[in-house]
């Protein structure tokens, strides 16, 4: 059986439940988890952790993409949606361990697909190495360390391509650039870099 939504009218109303090829063919506004992996290393870098969606996937195939990030089926509630964490990455979180961003209305269309997104987003901190990571190899290509300033000044445009630390990606480091990224029309990844530096700056009151 085919994953079923939960679906909300334009005021986020819910107004019933749809299957996962029907809710994107049709449009309908779901609820999906996000949550970008950042961490300050020794030498006091900052950086977050991104994945490089596999090339098999249905939307946005070898693209980079946020550090874990799946749909809410229905009748899941959002704490249901760490479990990502685990699938994705490895990493054994707790819900409450989340440092919460708000909810963001995300937006696209790819080839005959119409994602509408209510996504519930939230910072996870975890300083380990890239190589420690058990990610999941039969939906994740690789994974990317990129420092927040190096990520920020290739997101804003100041930078065609920048070198990121890698894994799973056949080099220990790689060139990326700004439309290796999902597109969105909010500029997504580049707010949550910023609001990652004002997490590590000690601001409380952060919202995607």
């Amino acid at each position: 059986m085919s994953e079923q939504f939960d679906i909300y009218d334009e005021a986020l109303r819910h107004i019933g439940v749809k299957s996962r090829h029907a809710t994107h063919r049709d449009g309908d506004w779901h609820q999906v988890f996000h949550c970008w992996v950042i961490g300050r290393g020794r030498d006091g870098g900052e950086f977050a952790i991104l994945q490089i969606r596999d090339d098999d996937k249905d939307m946005y195939p070898g693209k980079v993409d946020i550090s874990a990030a799946g749909h809410l089926e229905a009748g899941e509630s959002v704490a249901d949606g760490v479990r990502e964490i685990e699938e994705e990455l490895g990493l054994r979180v707790k819900f409450e361990d989340l440092v919460p961003l708000g909810r963001r209305l995300g937006i696209s269309r790819y080839r005959d697909m119409i994602d509408c997104q209510i996504c519930h987003v939230f910072f996870y901190e975890c300083s380990q190495s890239l190589a420690d990571y058990n990610y999941r190899i039969e939906e994740i290509a690789g994974l990317l360390k990129l420092p927040l300033d190096t990520g920020m000044s290739l997101l804003s445009g100041e930078v065609d391509n920048v070198m990121a630390e890698a894994v799973g990606l056949g080099a220990d480091r790689v060139a990326i650039g700004a439309e290796d990224f999902i597109p969105n029309v909010d500029h997504y990844a580049l707010k949550a870099l910023i609001l990652a530096k004002r997490y590590f700056a000690g601001e409380k009151h952060l919202y995607i």
